[in-house]
């Protein structure tokens, strides 16, 4: 639908939105992608840290008994990419933080962190940051394909004891296989058909 540099170039239009955010190079675009069916809807750069807009994709699709439904995905600037300006950093933290804080029509946020690998520094300050402002989040693990079924639930079962505790779900997906797509569109559809949770 548009890129917004500013807060005051988000949408005003109230329909439910869905944000993705994490780490650089954790696979936002790709994820956005298999779950919109369209390969070219998010750029995927080989340099991490290009996004440095807030995108928003407006998509509407069935919701069974409850109607037609429409809502935005809402990519994010990712965090962590060390090669990027200290100005430009403290400028996307700026963009990002003016969304996440008080933006009524949020009503889930997918966290994304890579499931072959321990949590960041930055993962916990974003946990933190969700858990203080109350945000509803889903935890998706990227990536899950280059691990063995095995692997995986271990992984899923790690996360939702320590930096996944306090979401609402864990989930290992997958762009390139599709493994746990559908799973975490049926958390999106929830959150945006039901009512705007109580925040701080």
């Amino acid at each position: 639908m548009g890129s917004a540099a500013s807060s005051g170039q988000f949408p005003r239009d109230g329909r439910p939105e869905v944000a993705f955010l994490g780490r650089s190079n954790v696979g936002k675009s790709s994820l956005l992608n298999a779950l919109a069916g369209e390969r070219g809807l998010a750029l995927v750069s080989a340099e991490p840290g290009r996004t440095r807009l807030v995108n928003f994709f407006r998509v509407a699709g069935a919701a069974g008994a409850a109607g037609r439904f429409e809502l935005y995905l809402v990519d994010l600037p990712g965090y962590g990419y060390a090669k990027a300006a200290r100005a430009v950093r403290e400028g996307w933290e700026k963009l990002v933080t003016s969304y996440l804080v008080g933006r009524e029509s949020l009503r889930l946020c997918v966290f994304l962190v890579d499931a072959r690998h321990e949590p960041t520094e930055g993962d916990e300050t974003l946990r933190a940051f969700l858990d203080h402002h109350r945000t509803p989040y889903v935890l998706a693990a990227t990536k899950s394909d280059k691990l063995g079924r095995g692997e995986r639930a271990r992984r899923e079962r790690e996360l939702a004891r320590g930096l996944g505790r306090n979401a609402r779900s864990v989930v290992a997906v997958s762009a390139a296989d599709g493994t746990g797509v559908e799973d975490l569109w049926r958390s999106i559809r929830e959150a945006a058909l039901a009512a705007p949770a109580a925040r701080s």
